[in-house]
């Protein structure tokens, strides 16, 4: 473990979560925050001197080590300044692995995070193996520390976030999904963003294992670092993948494992997850016939592409945690068509480009909201052509009316953003229960 006094910067979840285990463990802690994070206050109940509405500097006077949340960028003041005067700094998924003596099944990409790692937390309990599920979305890893028996595998979301900030982290088996343009408000660009997300391989030796998404061009063609075994899963009969789908049907070391119309997700992007689900709980030890059994009876996430009703025969399908482009492209084409898609929110300084193909061949309107709708409207001028309506709306209240209104029966009113969703909501959960509430108000 890092030595003390400590300082935890940025309050939300995971700061919390990183300043209560120091504090248990009888460390002397200060935690500052630049807002007023629900729940930051009541640290001081368990021994954190808790210092809001500032920048961190004055505190840094004395620390030893710096934790750094997730959220907190690595040019705010307060780590900058411990950078340069050399004071250690570590992330909260850093900090919680070496407090952490359990097996770890970490998985990071772009896209497919939350589900594949709900996917294995579903086959591990199916199997009848102790499991977590935590990281980078719901439970922060801090949390688990003291709280889990020592067989217990520990299923970990990592984000570029959390990876950019780890130093020995090294889980027995690592993920990568896949890899698209995303974070670069915070990211110098998608070369630092790569290099982030390639920590998850970096301190693996040789008795560990590292699966990859072998279609991925960035991953294909790139030393992924550290010492693992290689595990690759790809599309088509290929000699190197370990795992990969053909004529319907996902194999497993040259075996079959079960037929893709088996799987209890459905779409081209839950097919790959599914195959890395697999990959990892395999080389991990699972049985063979439980992994099947779990891939069968998963049912998929909150917030991805998530029935919410059917309602005079439009259905409603919750994708807010397609919070990038290369996401909500995902969402958009796990339908054939019909398609009244509501678009926007906050800016991530991504292009919206791409998004014009598969809105040209899936969608009948798109409803722009945000503070992206205009750039949105400008860059999907082309789908126009197509017949395809862009329509700027007020919020999504306002959106979702108007796409009920206009969407016939066997359509679908799909909420798949492609933004983050900091303008309006405190997150995407919030903007999806949201569009439920809305939705439920239809009927």
């Amino acid at each position: 473990m890092p030595r003390g006094p400590f300082l935890v910067v940025g309050l939300a979840r995971s700061g919390q979560a990183a300043a209560r285990l120091l504090a248990a463990r009888g460390e002397a802690v200060r935690a500052v925050d630049s807002g007023h994070p629900q729940g930051a206050a009541g640290l001081s109940e368990v021994g954190v001197e808790v210092v809001l509405d500032t920048d961190g500097l004055a505190q840094l006077e004395g620390t030893r080590t710096v934790v750094k949340s997730p959220g907190v960028p690595r040019d705010a003041a307060a780590i900058a300044a411990a950078l340069e005067r050399g004071i250690e700094v570590v992330g909260e998924l850093e900090l919680a692995w070496r407090a952490l003596p359990n097996r770890f099944l970490a998985v990071t990409g772009t896209n497919g995070k939350t589900t594949t790692v709900e996917l294995l937390g579903h086959i591990y309990r199916g199997a009848g193996e102790p499991v977590a599920v935590a990281g980078n979305v719901g439970t922060p890893l801090s949390a688990l520390v003291g709280e889990l028996e020592p067989d217990a595998t520990v299923v970990c979301e990592c984000s570029s976030f959390q990876l950019e900030d780890t130093s020995s982290f090294a889980p027995e088996c690592a993920v990568f999904l896949n890899l698209a343009p995303d974070h670069l408000d915070r990211h110098a660009g998608l070369d630092s963003y790569f290099a982030a997300k390639l920590r998850i391989f970096a301190n693996q030796g040789n008795d560990d294992v590292a699966v990859f998404n072998a279609d991925e061009p960035e991953l294909a063609g790139t030393d992924l670092g550290g010492c693992a075994r290689r595990i690759a899963f790809c599309v088509g009969p290929n000699p190197d993948c370990e795992v990969a789908v053909a004529e319907g049907t996902i194999f497993y070391d040259g075996e079959p494992l079960l037929g893709v119309e088996e799987l209890g997700v459905f779409g081209e992007h839950n097919v790959a997850n599914a195959m890395a689900a697999a990959a990892a709980a395999l080389s991990m030890g699972l049985d063979r016939e439980a992994v099947r059994e779990g891939l069968r009876s998963f049912t998929g996430v909150p917030h991805r592409l998530e029935p919410v009703a059917e309602i005079a025969g439009v259905r409603y399908v919750n994708d807010s945690k397609a919070t990038n482009v290369a996401a909500a492209s995902v969402g958009l084409r796990a339908f054939a068509g019909g398609v009244h898609a509501i678009l926007g929110g906050s800016e991530k300084d991504e292009p919206f480009a791409p998004l014009v193909e598969p809105v040209r061949e899936r969608c009948v309107a798109c409803y722009l909201i945000g503070d992206t709708a205009e750039r949105l409207a400008a860059e999907l001028e082309p789908v126009r052509e197509a017949g395809v309506e862009l329509h700027r709306c007020a919020d999504l209240e306002d959106a979702v009316g108007r796409a009920a209104a206009a969407a016939a029966p066997g359509e679908v009113v799909l909420l798949s953003p492609a933004c983050a969703s900091f303008d309006a909501f405190v997150d995407y959960e919030a903007r999806g229960d949201r569009f439920r509430e809305i939705v439920a108000g239809l009927r």
